[in-house]
């Protein structure tokens, strides 16, 4: 299946009595392993029952947060292997970097922002970070991604709605294309992290 095919999927459960649960657990598998963010159903459901926004937030920030103990559960027993099976070498080295510059932070950046959220919680695993310092940065920076969304539409109920409702498609579109965004900096910062510690590497032996 495309990649629009598993939105389209995931957004078509916002018309389902199941929503909710939908939205918990694709909350709780991308954070460690499903590719499509839960943003996407969160806007569907809260844009059908502005008045449940923020209970949608409520669920999509406690199934984010316990799929991230999970993801970090799993890189914890499955080490760096594990990782590479998810996580190009590339990113693994961003990630580490990430790591040694803003300690457990990384994750608050990851967790608010397109970065993938899973490259962290798996690799916080690895790295043997503090899990409960990861659990309330994890829960501090999904909630408030979450609640930010949740909180808007709850506000600004038909306002928000007509908008959304009127330009989905280009509010899709635009996710998506910070989606890639978020992947193309982590590619970037990637490769000049590497030219650094490789020009680093060679003046030393000068």
């Amino acid at each position: 299946m495309s990649l629009e095919g598993w939105i389209n999927w995931v957004i078509s459960w916002a018309y389902t009595p199941y929503g909710g649960l939908a939205l918990f657990l694709n909350s709780f598998a991308e954070s460690s392993f499903f590719p499509i963010p839960p943003d996407l159903l969160l806007i569907a459901l809260s844009l059908l029952r502005p008045q449940w926004a923020l209970g949608y937030a409520a669920i999509c920030s406690v199934g984010s947060v316990l799929g991230g103990v999970l993801g970090y559960l799993l890189g914890l027993k499955g080490g760096r292997p594990l990782l590479q099976r998810f996580v190009s070498e590339e990113r693994i080295n961003l990630v580490e970097r990430y790591y040694q510059k803003y300690d457990l932070w990384a994750v608050g950046i990851a967790g608010f922002t397109p970065l993938p959220y899973k490259a962290f919680t798996i690799s916080a695993g690895v790295f043997v970070l503090d899990l409960k310092r990861f659990i309330f940065i994890s829960f501090v920076s999904r909630s408030a991604r979450f609640f930010l969304v949740g909180s808007i539409i709850f506000l600004f109920g038909e306002t928000v709605k007509f908008y959304l409702t009127k330009y989905i498609d280009i509010f899709s579109i635009a996710f998506m294309v910070l989606l890639i965004l978020g992947f193309l900096a982590i590619r970037f910062f990637s490769k000049r992290m590497r030219k650094k510690s490789e020009t680093s590497d060679q003046r030393r032996l000068k």
